[in-house]
């Protein structure tokens, strides 16, 4: 899938956040729910921004590059990559799920899987395999006591 990282992770989620909006508004199939239920989405979505920001971070700290598929220069396990080995990912389907949960239509929600896979097959599984080049058993061991999402 060489074709997805030609878009880095947040511009497929901007993508998929128009894509929500557009089908919210053309497209609404049904609707689910209304205010002041709909206001609960703000809880993933800033629980999603809290996990990409603390990712980059962590990345940042340890002086390792966030874009992916740059040559990595640390194996980053503190911080929130002690829970998730993705939190950036995480994070960006959260920010989706929580704008999908505002907007309250069915509609809203069919880019939610498409992103989780986009990221799941476009990025993770690579990345998985070149940090396993790179950082051998560390990353193996490293790998077996964390999850890929949560």
């Amino acid at each position: 899938m060489g074709w997805a990282r030609r878009i880095v992770p947040p511009g497929w989620l901007l993508v998929a956040l128009m894509s929500a909006v557009a089908l919210h508004h053309w497209l609404p199939l049904m609707q689910l729910w209304h205010a002041p239920l709909s206001w609960l989405g703000a809880l993933p979505l800033g629980a999603g921004l809290i996990l990409a920001v603390f990712g980059i971070g962590a990345f940042r700290r340890a002086g390792t590059p966030v874009i992916p598929f740059e040559r990595s220069t640390a194996l980053v396990t503190t911080g929130v990559y002690r829970f998730t080995r993705n939190p950036m990912y995480l994070g960006l389907s959260l920010i989706l799920t929580g704008t999908a949960v505002m907007l309250g239509s069915v509609g809203a929600f069919l880019p939610l899987p498409l992103l989780v896979w986009i990221l799941q097959s476009g990025y993770i599984e690579a990345e998985e395999r070149f940090l396993e080049e790179l950082f051998g058993g560390d990353y193996l061991r490293y790998k077996s006591l964390v999850r890929r999402w949560m």
